[in-house]
């Protein structure tokens, strides 16, 4: 889980670079592409056996990473790496809530005070002044709440379907929608929406390493971050996986991102303490 923490912190770094030639929307879309590749290679090698009969879940579990991660790259591409990182980690706090609301699932007195510890540590990273919220704090949210009810989804969706359509229903839905959206995207002059807008630009000389990389690297982190899961306790790995946020600020540092204010690093600690407590707590 270490390794896969630091290998999903040299992705953060090369779609980081990335986004200063593409849009995170083709961002989103060559990251997912790869993915779809891998798995499509290995459902023909080893075709799915499953029960089926989830068709709409499915889609929502795909539709709502989707989103998750046009908010996760927008970050990436115009915030420290480490709080794009951070953001992305409050996940397994929504996570617990969407499980107690949609799944039945018990909730211990200790869980419900790592949550409060959590929203806690939200409000010390966002610090909203008088006019609210930034934009990049609501995107940040948003690539939580948008995780969480995709891995909610997912502990619904796995007894009715073969791990990898589970993934590649994640995969296809970013590789396809990225293409509509690059297609409407000339139609529509929202400022707010251009996270998930932009213009296909063929990538050129070094750009197409920064592609290639995130998504060697994206792969390398999957794979392990899946065998760490089939080791052990899942409480366990998952306390390890915020040691992602610590590898994502000290890239970010070697890109030129400036080290967290205290105020924000505080926030930090409290949603990786939240994270740890309520993983332990499973």
């Amino acid at each position: 889980m270490l390794l896969a923490s630091f290998t999903f912190a040299i992705m953060g770094a090369f779609a980081k670079l990335a986004s200063e030639s593409l849009s995170s929307l083709e961002v989103v879309f060559f990251r997912n592409l790869a993915g779809v590749l891998l798995i499509g290679a290995a459902v023909l090698r080893r075709p799915m056996k499953h029960q089926g009969g989830k068709p709409l879940l499915l889609f929502f579990r795909g539709f709502m990473g989707f989103l998750a991660l046009l908010a996760f790259f927008y970050n990436i591409a115009n915030i420290p790496l480490g709080d794009a990182m951070t953001w992305s980690k409050t996940s397994p706090i929504f996570t617990a809530i969407f499980a107690w609301l949609f799944l039945s699932e018990k909730l211990s007195l200790k869980a419900w005070g790592a949550i409060a510890l959590g929203f806690v540590g939200i409000v010390f990273i966002t610090q909203p002044s008088g006019i609210g919220f930034s934009k990049y704090d609501l995107l940040g949210l948003f690539s939580g709440i948008g995780a969480a009810l995709a891995y909610t989804s997912i502990r619904e969706l796995r007894n009715y379907y073969d791990t990898r359509a589970i993934v590649l229903s994640f995969m296809g839905v970013g590789t396809i929608g990225p293409l509509v959206l690059f297609f409407i995207s000339p139609y529509i002059a929202v400022a707010e929406l251009d996270f998930m807008l932009g213009e296909f630009v063929m990538p050129e000389g070094v750009v197409w390493a920064y592609v290639i990389g995130m998504g060697i690297f994206a792969t390398i982190s999957q794979t392990l971050m899946t065998k760490a899961y089939g080791e052990t306790k899942a409480g366990i790995v998952g306390a390890v996986s915020y040691s992602n946020i610590l590898f994502a600020i000290l890239v970010g540092l070697l890109l030129g991102d400036a080290l967290p204010s205290l105020m924000t690093s505080f926030g930090i600690v409290l949603i990786v303490l939240a994270g740890i407590i309520v993983a332990r707590s499973k």
